[in-house]
């Protein structure tokens, strides 16, 4: 490596900076985000069933954020840009069929079905810390579960709490909703016999104050309510004008419970519209830091309709009254073991349950704990398949899939880092789930709370910097969106890959999990400490390599195929490191 020394000017006079070359490991990831190969290779050991022989091989980490891998979260992207485009404009109904279960998901629900025993007879005997211990193995179960392609909700070490049955009349102050049969059918009408357009639509949450904007009425920048004008370019844009005065409280809630009104706003357009509407959306934050729903819609649908089922749509939180906090600092309930509960520092008296808190079954929509709305700003424009404006949309609704909400504003300005602060500081005191810990800071036990509980200490997502409320998922796909999940579309990416190389009479190359000529090619984690793993460094060159190798091949393919002797493009994602 070499060095360079120049002058730099110090206190007394010139003094000599050391200028050294990049790290060997710098390099290696730098050639890597190139080429498209995870920064951050997960060793996996790959063994042939028949022959018996097995290595380690480097397996792509899947992860969905740039921050933490850019590879990854890039090729995430193109497969849910491709996803949308699949689905947005069908003219027949996909199919939908129910494979049946692998020895992948076998096993883990025959080991998901032993924790569950464990942790009920953990909680029958009264060891808090050994239930706890049991959650915490079946949620990172169930995740594998979910990423194999398991759908549904499986019963927990908890008994489910009885479901209570409340009015469904609705507000007063929400306007009526028309309501039809719902059709079996998923896509759009036909209009002058060939045009069959669909929806792009946009919908964002009230506003909580006046904000710094640079809004143009009449061909000019209209005045922001500071009384000033501002650029479109102005870092401050998007932040309260009058923070003291701007309701985080209500801010925070809406974050949190967000993902619960999208999803009685598709329950209601489907109600409305008369057919099982297919939807692709993306959970972004704009620039006030607020969640707003980016939406794909297959079909043409009434703007009016769509208008009238955002203003009639509404969620009421049925979770016990939580205002400020009641405990902070350094007077926090603490847990009696003698009564197995958590109780107030001064009287010792167990604090309520979440379900002894909860409102009455009879209790009216003023008794609830919050009301999520829609905002009146709400954009649809129609689109027609196969054209420029669809694709760009396409891509307009999936560019920011690679980042968190919380990273949207991680080059702004310090007004925008301040607003966050604001916001996170009102997220650590709203609870996120009935098992929050932020529930005893309000005076209530939540479910499933143990000695191990730190009260105000949640681990939850909703609560930290790079979520900002938003903790569920930020893609939303309907079940009937193309027939398939995001593993298939990676699948048929692989496998036009592999149809190119068949058809040029080159071998495909063999990625893990793939068939080989001897068989299926298993993979499974390798255990801590096991000899054969070779250093990272090595893993990601491996895979530098292998992805060169499959470029060069698929490069080949296309040149014979095209009958010409330079081949052009880049080797599809189809899979790989």
């Amino acid at each position: 490596m070499t060095e360079q020394t120049t002058p730099e000017v110090a206190g007394d006079g010139p003094a000599l900076r050391k200028i050294k070359g990049p790290r060997g490991w710098d390099v290696a990831q730098a050639v890597a985000e190139h080429e498209g190969v995870c920064v951050r290779p997960l060793a996996m050991r790959q063994s042939d069933p028949t022959t018996g022989r097995s290595r380690v091989v480097p397996v792509a980490c899947g992860a969905t954020r740039e921050a933490v891998c850019p590879s990854c979260a890039r090729r995430n992207r193109r497969l849910r840009s491709d996803q949308c485009m699949q689905g947005w404009h069908l003219e027949a109904e996909p199919v939908i069929e129910r494979r049946a279960p692998d020895r992948e998901q076998t096993a883990l629900m025959g080991y998901r079905a032993q924790l569950v025993t464990l942790g009920r007879e953990a909680l029958a005997a009264g060891k808090a810390d050994d239930v706890d211990d049991v959650q915490e193995a079946l949620a990172d179960v169930d995740a594998q579960l979910a990423e194999s392609g398991v759908t549904g909700r499986l019963p927990g070490v908890e008994p489910v709490p009885a479901r209570r049955v409340r009015s469904t009349r609705r507000r007063a102050d929400a306007p009526d909703l028309p309501r039809r049969r719902v059709e079996s059918r998923t896509v759009g009408q036909v209009y002058a016999g060939r045009y069959r357009p669909s929806m792009f639509v946009t919908l964002t949450l009230g506003s909580y104050g006046p904000v710094h904007s640079a809004r143009r009425r009449g061909g000019r920048i209209a005045r922001c309510g500071c009384g000033r004008t501002h650029t479109p370019d102005a870092a401050i844009l998007g932040t309260p004008v009058d923070p003291d005065d701007y309701d985080y409280r209500r801010a925070a809630r809406d974050a949190v419970h967000f993902s619960k009104l999208v999803d009685r706003f598709w329950q209601n357009l489907r109600r409305a519209v008369g057919f099982d509407a297919q939807y692709f959306a993306a959970v972004e934050s704009q620039r006030r830091l607020v969640p707003h729903l980016h939406a794909a819609i297959r079909g043409a649908l009434p703007r009016a309709l769509l208008r009238q089922v955002a203003a009639g749509t509404y969620q009421h939180v049925w979770w016990p009254k939580h205002g400020d906090p009641v405990y902070g600092g350094d007077r926090m309930p603490v847990w009696v073991p003698e009564v197995a509960a958590w109780c107030d520092p001064d009287t010792r008296q167990p604090l309520p349950t979440f379900e002894e808190s909860l409102p009455g079954p009879d209790a009216d929509g003023d008794q609830a704990a919050h009301v999520v709305r829609f905002g009146e700003q709400i954009d649809a424009r129609g689109m027609l398949g196969g054209t420029d404006e669809t694709r760009h949309h396409a891509r307009y609704l999936t560019k920011y899939l690679t980042k968190s909400i919380g990273e949207t504003y991680a080059d702004a300005s310090e007004a925008h880092r301040r607003h966050a602060d604001r916001m996170l500081a009102e997220l650590a005191i709203t609870p996120c789930s009935p098992r929050c810990a932020v529930w005893l800071l309000h005076g209530i036990a939540p479910r499933g709370a143990g000695s191990r509980t730190r009260p105000g200490t949640c681990k939850g997502n909703a609560h930290k910097r790079h979520a900002l409320g938003v903790a569920g998922r930020r893609v939303l796909v309907s079940r009937k969106w193309t027939g398939k999940t995001l593993a298939d579309h990676a699948a048929d990416r692989q496998s036009h890959v592999r149809g190119m190389l068949h058809a040029a009479g080159l071998v495909p190359p063999e990625s893990s999990g793939q068939s080989s000529a001897t068989g299926r090619l298993v993979c499974e984690p390798v255990p801590p400490g096991d000899p054969d793993v070779p250093p990272r460094a090595v893993l990601l060159l491996e895979a530098v390599a292998t992805r060169r190798r499959w470029r060069q091949q698929y490069e080949q393919a296309q040149a014979v195929l095209a009958g010409v002797g330079a081949p052009g493009g880049r080797a599809g994602d189809g899979g790989g490191p």
